[in-house]
């Protein structure tokens, strides 16, 4: 487990606040239900990787910056920046496929 995973945190902003189930809207203004797979909190901001509940063949999960209006509020933040999508994609992938240490 790298030193980032280390130091990365569970969370449960978005199922304590929403349960286990979230709906968003797509470019279309349809609504889509997303399942929450897991949450963490690294480097001061939380994330969480959503499911598609009825994912289609091309579908993969989705990544988000969990941030909190000033209302106390949650909302889902699109991650603009590469390098940071990159760290927290690789954040979920070991915490969801932990590589294999009995070798």
């Amino acid at each position: 487990m790298s030193d980032s995973a280390r130091e990365a945190a569970p969370t449960r902003q978005l199922r304590d606040a929403y349960g286990d189930d979230i709906i968003l809207y797509d470019e279309q203004q349809e609504s889509v239900v997303y399942r929450i797979v897991t949450e963490l909190e690294w480097n001061g901001h939380g994330y969480a990787m959503l499911e598609k509940a009825k994912p289609g063949k091309e579908d993969e999960p989705e990544i988000f910056r969990v941030a909190s209006k000033g209302d106390g509020e949650l909302e889902l933040e699109t991650i603009e920046d590469d390098d940071e999508w990159e760290d927290v994609s690789e954040l979920f992938d070991e915490w969801t496929f932990p590589p294999d240490e009995t070798i």
